[in-house]
């Protein structure tokens, strides 16, 4: 680093002012999904529960928990206690070595984790759990095909974007080989043009058409998030995966739930999965919420009856922080933070609280033209017509994000898709500020229009 830009305070820790942060950032750091040439990041210098502030000293409520992981809510002491713990104690041993830290973690997930899903594989995040879980599936099943939703999105990584139906798997194709999509249970802009429940689950059916056109004997797996997050949070209609897991059952297809986003109390339960009765997936993938991005990890949750395979074969995975025991202390904090905070329950209350209101702000303006989620995840769709349901267009949706900023909220906006998915901590006060806010900028959209 240029002796410019070295300031030390007096206890000896390096200093860097805004501008130095900001010049240093265009130099040298490489941001994701973005345009590096016209990206302007705001420096933030601290963080704690709810929000976080600028160099300016402005304070933003984060209502999106950051990614939709910081579920516990900024530095919670909790947690950065038992990461110091964890960090004293061992910070690092190799994935081949059975230490404290990955048994105590694995024992306390298969407490939580639904039917025999008695196994973990951990990883580094979402992504490579998602890729992770694929090359179980084909080592179970011999088969290699896997069948993905078109609103998808299972991770960045080479493997897991091709995976995922997102718009942004088409930059880097061709991807892996093997991956098919079928059309979305997504009821506000059915595909097949019908309405529930007269549609008779046409969209889950359709996923049984495919799989004998490309042959059941080629399909090793269905990968499926319980409740669509990224592509619009939207939940399948009641019996979709029931039907899901029949079909799966009669073709020899393996059920492999993607709870990167939704798992851990999102949806107001441990898992989301958990919505629907009877449903037992054959693996679950985790990560956002199992260390609420304190420390990096994921985990492929795997059944008793795919082990009891695979346990007697080469396992053809590994990774050199795969375990890795700061992350497995940290991910166990967390799982104690929920249970003693009674944050999944508080997840769930705050859901409640959220619906009718956000119904509200949808009966007021004209913009929204659907309001759906549960427990901490909720989702506006915004239109430019609600009789026509044409999205709301690119150069109104894009300044959103931008206008809730400067009137203090943090939250994502994709597309015409506004996201609400607050830490579980949130307060009525919190909840209720940051709807205010909304409420004024949807406002301005109102008259755009």
């Amino acid at each position: 680093m240029p002796a410019a830009y070295e300031l030390i305070d007096e206890k000896g820790v390096e200093m860097l002012d805004k501008e130095t942060v900001k010049e240093l950032d265009r130099r040298h750091v490489v941001h994701s999904w973005s345009i590096q040439e016209k990206l302007e990041p705001l420096v933030v210098e601290k963080s704690e529960g709810m929000y976080f502030w600028d160099a300016d000293g402005n304070k933003y409520l984060d209502f999106s928990s950051s990614l939709v992981n910081m579920n516990v809510g900024h530095q919670h002491p909790k947690v950065v206690k038992g990461i110091k713990a964890q960090a004293e104690k061992q910070c690092y041993i190799h994935p081949g070595i059975a230490c404290t830290a990955r048994v105590e973690l694995a024992r306390d997930l298969a407490e939580l984790t639904p039917g025999d899903l008695n196994k973990f594989f951990f990883t580094l995040g979402g992504a490579d759990a998602n890729e992770n879980a694929l090359k179980f599936a084909r080592a179970y099943t011999g088969k290699t095909k896997v069948l993905t939703k078109y609103r998808s999105y299972h991770g960045a990584t080479y493997g897991a974007i091709s995976m995922s139906g997102d718009q942004r798997r088409l930059p880097v194709e061709p991807g892996i080989p093997g991956v098919r999509f079928f059309l979305d249970p997504y009821c506000y802009r059915c595909s097949f043009g019908l309405e529930y429940p007269s549609c008779n689950l046409r969209c889950v059916n359709h996923i049984e058409e495919i799989i004998g056109y490309e042959g059941a004997q080629n399909v090793a797996a269905v990968l499926i998030e319980p409740m669509t997050g990224a592509g619009g949070f939207f939940a399948p209609p009641d019996g979709y995966f029931q039907r899901l897991r029949e079909i799966c059952d009669k073709h020899d297809v393996l059920l492999i739930t993607d709870e990167v986003m939704v798992g851990c109390g999102r949806t107001g339960k441990w898992f989301a999965i958990e919505h629907y009765k009877g449903v037992l997936p054959d693996m679950m993938t985790l990560a956002k919420g199992l260390t609420c991005g304190y420390v990096p990890i994921g985990a492929v949750a795997i059944s008793d009856r795919i082990m009891d395979k695979l346990g007697k074969e080469m396992l053809y995975a590994g990774l050199t922080f795969n375990s890795h025991p700061l992350a497995c202390g940290t991910a166990k904090a967390v799982l104690d933070v929920y249970k003693e905070d009674k944050l999944i329950e508080a997840s769930a209350n705050n859901g409640a609280y959220l619906k009718p209101r956000l119904q509200k702000l949808m009966d007021k303006h004209v913009c929204v033209g659907d309001v759906r989620g549960t427990g901490s995840f909720f989702c506006l769709e915004l239109v430019q017509d609600r009789a026509t349901k044409e999205m709301l267009k690119p150069e109104i949706s894009g300044t959103l994000a931008k206008r809730l900023m400067r009137k203090g909220l943090s939250t994502n906006v994709m597309a015409n898709r506004l996201f609400i998915g607050p830490p579980f901590i949130a307060t009525r006060d919190d909840l209720d500020k940051g709807l205010a806010i909304i409420d004024g900028v949807l406002g301005e959209v109102d008259q755009q229009l």
